[in-house]
């Protein structure tokens, strides 16, 4: 399970590349800042988005790297993923038997955001495993190692913090562990990630400004459903099917009340809460869910087998996703055809989430959403003003932007202008070999 579960992850782990960001836009904000750690910047990111554990965790294998090493990054997560599958597992048979592990494990193998993101150098997998590890720990009675693994799985990401609540409510009652291990989780957070402390100010203002994103949402999630609808959304488009046992385990749990049962559903609910009251629906929110959702899908007993036949569905969307990222990314390719074609010195306006230019000026166009202050670098008339002659942009972003035209109304108009009166020098559909976004590069006369 464990080699189908690795291998399943290393198809399309070098989609791409060299170019860090096409599989996941966050790599961008993980791997070069480890490469610089080991490259003379100091242990200090700097950067508060996210913790530093992550961080942390690549700088050893950046460190013969001459520029950021986005392969052995992923190559790193993929491990990470793997393991992941091995703590569903061990956690699975400390809650309900060695079925149930095999059933957490053959689900979290083959679950699709759980298998996307662990190609990708992110924080996402690496916080699931952490908060995976600290539930086995407090099913097996370790409540102190419980706690450190939850102190790192916060320190991977903010939200690993959940990790404590099914670790207070199997210790609830020995308080003295319980306090002990709240303690220990407090180190474990503060060694994973020592510059949110000793650089408080900096992280405080960066959290702050995230929590205001997610408050007002993000590009993309203008039309969700309800936030509760939106995470069972985003769930069943990585279970399938599975998810309705999943969920039949939880009801099961909820009704025996056992101090396991009580444990598991309590993590899956007050999660659940957390990521329904976002406004920012990520599908790699809902992945802590995966492991216990997958633990929790064996509590409905008579239900096991055919829960097992469901996982043929998740397979088979996760295969034909690595299928596709065996193909090259349109954005590699036009970015060697503006090598190629547009005259060096250029100022080239270019949408994030594209390969970068060397040899070339290049003014970033600022993602759109909610709140945000319009980009003045939108504005055919503004780039003629300012002299940049060359636009690159990609449906990765238009797309978004022109389904909620309503919510972004000067930004689409931004897009038709460039189709009416910008003159269109390079056009790259997907298809055949390529795979990845529609790319357009249009010459702004001045």
């Amino acid at each position: 399970m464990l080699a189908g579960a690795a291998a399943l992850r290393l198809v399309g782990v070098r989609y791409g590349l060299p170019f860090g960001g096409l599989l996941n836009p966050d790599e961008l904000n993980v791997v070069p800042r480890a490469w610089r750690m080991t490259h003379g910047g100091g242990a200090d990111p700097h950067w508060f988005d996210w913790p530093t554990l992550v961080l942390y965790l690549q700088v050893p294998f950046q460190a013969w790297a001459g520029a950021p090493a986005y392969l052995v990054a992923r190559i790193l997560t993929v491990g990470l993923g793997v393991a992941g599958v091995a703590a569903a597992w061990w956690a699975g048979r400390l809650a309900y038997g060695v079925p149930a592990g095999l059933v957490a494990a053959a689900a979290t193998a083959v679950e699709t955001t759980h298998v996307a993101y662990s190609r990708a150098a992110v924080t996402d997998v690496p916080t699931t495993l952490g908060i995976t590890l600290a539930i086995g720990l407090a099913l097996a009675g370790r409540f102190e190692w419980a706690g450190a693994a939850a102190g790192l799985a916060t320190a991977a990401k903010y939200p690993g913090v959940f990790a404590l609540v099914p670790l207070a409510v199997l210790a609830w009652g020995r308080w003295r562990r319980l306090a002990t291990s709240l303690g220990v989780a407090a180190v474990a957070f503060f060694v994973g990630t020592p510059f949110v402390l000793l650089d408080f100010g900096h992280a405080w203002r960066d959290l702050r400004r995230v929590e205001g994103y997610h408050t007002t949402g993000w590009l993309g999630f203008e039309h969700d459903p309800p936030g509760p609808l939106a995470v069972l959304d985003r769930l069943w488009h990585g279970y399938g099917p599975f998810l309705a046992f999943a969920l039949a385990g939880l009801a099961v749990a909820l009704r025996r009340r056992t101090r396991v049962d009580l444990a598991l559903a309590a993590f899956v609910l007050s999660y659940f809460v957390f990521v329904s009251l976002l406004h920012s629906h990520f599908d790699r929110y809902t992945l802590p869910l995966v492991p216990v959702l997958a633990v929790l899908a064996s509590r409905a007993r008579p239900l096991v087998p055919v829960a097992v036949v469901s996982l043929a569905v998740p397979l088979w969307w996760s295969a034909a996703k690595a299928a596709t990222l065996t193909r090259t990314d349109t954005r590699v390719v036009a970015q060697r055809w503006i090598e190629a074609h547009l005259p060096h010195g250029a100022t080239v306006a270019a949408e994030s989430s594209t390969p970068p230019l060397p040899g070339f000026r290049v003014t970033p166009l600022a993602l759109p959403g909610r709140g945000r202050p319009h980009d003045p670098n939108r504005s055919l008339a503004h780039l003629r003003a300012t002299g940049i002659r060359y636009v690159l942009v990609t449906g990765a972003v238009a797309d978004r932007v022109l389904r909620a035209r309503d919510d972004y109304p000067y930004e689409s108009r931004f897009y038709d202008d460039l189709a009416a009166r910008a003159r269109l020098v390079y056009r790259l559909d997907p298809g055949g070999g390529l795979s990845g976004p529609w790319v357009r590069v249009y010459h702004v006369r001045p």
